[in-house]
């Protein structure tokens, strides 16, 4: 082992500083030695090469090392080995050894690539292991042109990071800098990353910066100070970021946001259920790492998400005004009212929602619906103040992973209502000032459930999980915890994981639903008024139990409306809302509406004219202004 002036990009793992030779550099102030032990296929015994201590309980150093090349380390000369904390691939998953990757060979295509602004895209949920049959980088790949087509522009996917088992959803990571072997090499998502681009498709990543998963975890070994114990949330113990000897855990983060940007290209990040997230530092954790993934973007815009169960619109206020200056965040408010408008289900979190006509209203207006108000599901107060906060920064849904899994039979929205009830709501959620997020498959109307999930070796691990989601579930199926339990997939079932991938025959069978969806994202693009996203020009007003009315304002005379009815057939006479008003020398005609013949509707006309106005059952209606003939 050899120390030279090593000029390394990132402070933590095994890095190459010149031909043949690897420098690798570890925190472990548990250990008094450590030991890189390489292990070569074709040797009867693995070789040993010592690192240095340095302060601060790191130890580094450098030794003849190529790509391709397995090691791992060995703490105080015992006999056990363990994968590097900052492994850059897990060939063979997180207990086994890990390997040395070159980031340089790599033809990037995409010097021309700006990166992202939060205004006007259309996000896309992607689980790799469930969109395509194979579960791989490279067959995904060949879906991106079309997911371009049809107006998709950013691709939000699922969690990457190394985990244990043959299949999961991946919020249980445990090597955070590996991407997953099972979905193919660091090179293959770096082709996926590069083709999107050339497609004009940006890519951010969900990143779970809120605990490590309990199998294949092996950071102990090195460190006491990675966790909190006796701290924690329902995942586990919380991870050190403001305790004792937290600066090297804090670095481990921010190295980790600025690695997946600089070394993978990353449009930017989803930050997973930031309030479980423990930080009374000076400066979020949240906050510090997406300032360096800035930094680290350079010249490219990169676009930072946050789950956040308690809606603090602080993380999406700039830093200069005393906010954490990610771009938005994920509004659950919007997809609770809708399952309730759509179901009538009013259990669980879903009994604070009425799926009432003002919900809706007020999410155009004001993005959450909860802004300090108490919530009985958790009884807490839920949410903050957005006023100043742009539309554009409230991602809404009616499915994603979460969501469609909490039904415990992992049933789509659309087969627990009418069809015309769910187009009128997809037609709402593609035509709102929000940023409209669509789950895989989910444009084409996918039969395909999306279940909980995890192939875990541990028997005491996987126990646990099954009970703490049927513990979840409960509230929701009216069921006992037992019941539950009994009657869910089982997560560990390979059967369960195969069920949930995708079937693109369907973007044919169910060609209506496709083409609602096609020319929804169409409308949004093209049309004048709707792709501006501007929530200050807009006014709403209910027209009946489960109806009402937007109109977005501009000037010139470019004003629309969207008349959204989730109930039968309505006729306002007199028509006494002034929203429905056009100005002088201008009537409404109808742009789009979502009970076409073409979508599998009724081709009922909307009337809207001076004396009576008629809403379709069940339907959206988009009208604008043309001058009086």
């Amino acid at each position: 082992m050899s120390m030279p002036q090593a000029k390394r990009r990132y402070p933590i793992g095994a890095e190459l500083i010149g031909e043949n030779q690897t420098h690798f550099r570890v925190w472990a102030p548990k250990a008094r030695e450590v030991d890189v032990v390489f292990e070569d296929a074709g040797e009867a015994k693995p070789k040993f090469c010592s690192l240095t201590a340095e302060s601060g309980g790191y130890f580094s150093g450098a030794a003849s090392a190529d790509p391709g090349t397995r090691y791992r380390f060995r703490i105080n000369g015992t006999e056990n080995f363990y994968p590097d904390p900052a492994s850059r691939f897990q060939p063979d998953g997180p207990h086994g050894s890990s390997c040395i990757v070159d980031p340089t060979k790599f033809p990037w295509g995409d010097a021309d690539w700006l990166g992202l602004k939060l205004k006007g895209q259309i996000f896309y949920e992607m689980h790799i292991g469930t969109f395509t049959r194979e579960g791989k980088w490279r067959a995904a790949a060949e879906q991106l042109p079309e997911l371009a087509r049809i107006g998709i522009t950013v691709i939000e996917m699922m969690p990457v990071a190394e985990f244990p088992g043959r299949f999961g959803w991946g919020y249980d990571g445990v090597d955070l800098f590996a991407p997953s072997h099972l979905y193919g090499t660091p090179d293959d998502l770096r082709a996926f990353v590069d083709c999107a681009h050339s497609l004009g498709l940006g890519v951010i990543l969900d990143v779970v910066y809120n605990h490590f998963g309990p199998d294949g975890n092996y950071l102990g070994v090195y460190s006491d100070d990675y966790l909190i114990r006796g701290k924690g949330h329902e995942w586990g113990d919380s991870i050190n970021f403001d305790g004792p000897n937290s600066r090297p855990v804090r670095e481990f983060f921010i190295t980790n946001g600025r690695y997946w940007i600089e070394e993978f290209h990353f449009d930017g990040f989803r930050f997973d259920a930031t309030h479980a997230i423990r930080d009374g530092s000076e400066e979020y954790i949240i906050g510090e790492v997406g300032r360096a993934a800035r930094k680290a973007a350079g010249l490219r815009s990169i676009i930072l998400v946050a789950e956040n169960d308690l809606q603090e619109s602080k993380m999406m206020r700039p830093q200069n005004e005393g906010g954490d200056g990610l771009d938005g965040m994920w509004n659950d408010d919007f997809h609770h009212s809708v399952i309730v408008a759509l179901t009538g289900q009013n259990i669980g979190y879903f009994g604070d929602y009425s799926g009432k006509p003002q919900e809706f209203i007020s999410a155009a207006k004001y993005g959450f619906l909860y802004q300090g108000q108490a919530v009985s599901w958790r009884k807490v107060l839920r949410g903050t103040p957005t006023l100043g906060v742009p539309a554009e920064t409230f991602v809404c849904f009616i499915e994603n992973h979460d969501q469609i899994a909490n039904t415990g039979a992992g049933d789509r929205p659309r087969f627990q209502t009418s069809p015309g009830r769910y187009r009128a709501i997809t037609a709402l959620l593609l035509l709102g000032p929000w940023t409209p997020l669509l789950f895989q498959g989910e444009e084409f109307g996918a039969s395909s459930p999306f279940l909980f999930f995890a192939d875990v070796g541990d028997a005491a691990v996987s126990d646990g999980i099954r009970k703490g989601r049927a513990e979840l579930l409960a509230p929701f199926l009216s069921l006992t915890e037992e019941e539950t339990l009994r009657s869910l997939p089982a997560p560990d079932d390979p059967q369960t994981f195969s069920r949930c991938k995708l079937d693109f025959s369907e973007r044919e069978k169910n060609r209506e639903i496709y083409d609602l969806h096609i020319d929804l994202l169409k409308l949004r693009r093209d049309d004048s008024r709707f792709r501006l996203q501007e929530s200050d020009g807009i006014d709403g007003a209910v027209l009946g139990p489960k109806s009402f009315v937007l109109r977005y304002f501009s000037e010139a005379n470019d004003d629309r409306l969207l008349l959204v009815n989730f109930g039968e057939r309505q006729v306002l006479h007199p028509a006494s809302e002034p929203l429905l008003a056009p100005p002088a020398d201008c009537r409404w005609e109808t742009l789009w509406t979502s009970d076409s013949q073409r979508y599998g509707g009724e081709a009922t006309v909307a009337t809207a004219g001076p004396y009576r106005w008629i809403l379709p059952a069940e339907s959206t209606v988009a009208l604008r202004l043309v001058g009086k003939e």
